[in-house]
């Protein structure tokens, strides 16, 4: 079945930076577009970033654009999110996504704390 699973996410200072990977499994991934996500404490979910199957095309929502860089490896079935500059209001609980065939799926989600 299909399987996603996120780590790197923690506590960043404003300034920092992380880098998120989602490993995934139970689908030809090198076929697929995957997108990140994130919810803020008591907003809804709101989508960040999206890579084409190939990496050839990457999409940026406004708020993270210049600073957040998504990127795939293929040959290990995993997707990026290098996030730099990292705001306070960039805390959020930050999803990877593919739409696989009529489903969409979801991670388990990492946690994401910018603060001094």
């Amino acid at each position: 079945q299909v399987q996603l699973v996120e780590s790197g996410g923690g506590l960043a200072q404003p300034g920092g930076s992380l880098r998120l990977s989602c490993a995934a499994s139970g689908f030809t991934f090198s076929t697929y577009a995957m997108s990140w996500a994130r919810q803020a404490p008591g907003k809804g979910l709101e989508w960040v970033s999206g890579i084409r199957s190939d990496g050839s095309d990457t999409f940026y929502a406004d708020s993270v654009k210049g600073r957040f860089t998504i990127s795939r490896d293929n040959a290990k079935n995993t997707v990026y999110l290098q996030m730099n500059s990292l705001k306070p209001e960039d805390t959020a609980v930050y999803y990877c996504h593919a739409r696989v065939g009529l489903y969409d799926y979801w991670g388990q989600g990492t946690q994401v704390t910018v603060s001094s």
